[in-house]
């Protein structure tokens, strides 16, 4: 199957394109290298600077995809900025040693490169240095940017104090000035716990290396840049990532990448495509499909859920319709992010998510759906617990009364309200401060004890 879809693909391809692969012996795809003649002229004009993105999928395969970089690149159009795509056999010395020379022997410019940029976990550093002894290796800034935006949302910060870190972060990374950046490490240090702060490793602010290149672009060329590399990953993301099926995945990638050949009118080299023209955020699925996707969804709903789960989970699904999803995988779980806090999906059966609905209901959340919503896949009967399959004739009431518990309750009630009054504290005055504060002072004498013994 992995031989029939690769040839097939190859004898699609309007270009000439250079596929090496091989296949392991119950027929699945065990390595590949592909880079098209088109992909081949890009890197050849600009070979200054190497992109290394990885994209993980479910069965542990990663792909490593190169971009060309660099200020001086401005090509429009999705993946247009793509020279090379590789899924080693093993991401250990010997599978990424191979990768890197097949790379190498496809274009005869990589001894041009000078500067290759990487997610700040990249560990094959030592081999990058051996196979490419002139060039610079250095975390990437929009890597270090998506790094710090997941840390944000993972710690327990208040919810005003996280915009803040984001608004901020945003701002330096369209203006990445020594000064700036200076600020943001500033704001860390005062925002993030001691203990936290380690794990943002905000000294990658400092090293001036890092931000030099990337200092020479306007501000809006830094948010085109981040745009559209956002776009990218999420489109790498969408095929492969989100595919169980690795022959599957690459095989719908590089047809997408074929099928939006359109492209290629701004990425005549000989062309200036126009810096300041954000990208159109497409997704790579077309309506009609998308549209299919979400009825046996809502098929799959009716049937396997009883009538109250499936309303439940309806109103789920309906946020996603409306929302933008960043799915991106591990090698174990799924990131979901619907415009909120990331929450962590378990997608083996029985599916769950960290989010309140699923751990209050048990029943799959809009993280989860989005999930299948990606992946083209329906709810199955393993999903869910037994009090929610469409043969139980257990009543809403009785379901609620048992899985949503008062110390869930109250846990949500209490939650709720003291977000509230802290940004009711927050945003008023010192006089109304002082006033509201003794209110509060009085109302924990009364209830919990004397000043000495509670902490306001």
């Amino acid at each position: 199957m992995a031989l029939t879809m690769l040839n097939e693909l190859l004898l699609e391809d309007p270009s000439p394109s250079m596929l090496l692969y091989q296949v392991s012996k119950p027929a699945k795809l065990d390595a590949l290298n592909y880079q098209s003649n088109f992909m081949q002229d890009i890197f050849a004009h600009f070979p200054d600077t190497l992109f290394i993105h990885r994209t993980y999928n479910p069965t542990g395969k990663v792909l490593y995809t190169f971009l060309a970089d660099g200020p001086q690149v401005q090509l429009e159009g999705h993946l247009a900025r793509t020279v090379y795509f590789a899924i080693p056999a093993k991401e250990d010395a010997e599978g990424l040693t191979q990768m890197f020379q097949v790379f190498k022997m496809f274009n005869p410019a990589w001894e041009k490169v000078r500067t290759i940029l990487v997610d700040p976990y990249f560990f094959p550093l030592p081999i990058l240095a051996m196979e490419f002894p002139t060039a610079e290796v250095l975390p990437s800034a929009f890597h270090i940017c998506k790094f710090l935006q997941g840390k944000f949302y993972q710690l327990s910060l208040e919810q005003p104090v996280k915009q803040v870190l984001l608004t901020a972060l945003q701002s330096t990374m369209c203006s990445a000035t020594a000064g700036n950046l200076r600020k943001l490490y500033a704001l860390l240090s005062n925002c993030i716990p001691p203990d936290q702060l380690t794990k943002l490793h905000p000294y990658w602010l400092l090293n001036d290396r890092i931000w030099l290149a990337h200092r020479r672009r306007s501000q809006a060329e830094s948010s085109h840049y981040f745009q559209g590399l956002e776009v990218t990953t999420r489109i790498l993301s969408q095929f492969f990532g989100t595919t169980p099926s690795v022959e599957q995945g690459i095989t719908s990638l590089l047809r997408f990448m074929q099928q939006n050949s359109g492209d290629k009118a701004f990425l005549s080299l000989g062309l200036s495509s126009q810096s300041n023209c954000a990208p159109s955020d497409v997704s790579p699925q077309s309506p009609k499909v998308e549209q299919l996707v979400e009825a046996c969804i809502q098929h799959s709903l009716h049937t396997i859920c009883t009538e109250p789960a499936a309303q439940l989970c309806l109103g789920e699904l309906a946020v996603v319709q409306k929302s933008m999803q960043l799915i991106g995988s591990g090698s174990e779980k799924v990131n979901v992010q619907i415009l909120e806090d990331t929450h962590r999906v378990q997608p083996q059966p029985p599916a769950s998510c960290n989010c309140y609905f699923n751990q209050a209901f048990h029943l799959p959340c809009r993280h989860i759906l989005a999930m299948l919503r990606a992946r083209h896949q329906v709810l199955q009967p393993n999903m869910l617990p037994p009090q929610w399959t469409a043969d139980c004739a257990a009543s809403l009431d009785d379901i609620l009364g048992s899985k949503w518990s008062e110390t869930l309750d109250k846990h949500l009630a209490v939650a709720l309200l003291t977000e509230q009054v802290g940004q009711l504290l927050q945003h008023c005055s010192q006089e109304e401060f002082e006033l509201r504060y003794s209110t509060l002072r009085r109302l924990a004498d009364i209830w919990i004890g004397p000043y000495e013994q509670v902490q306001l």
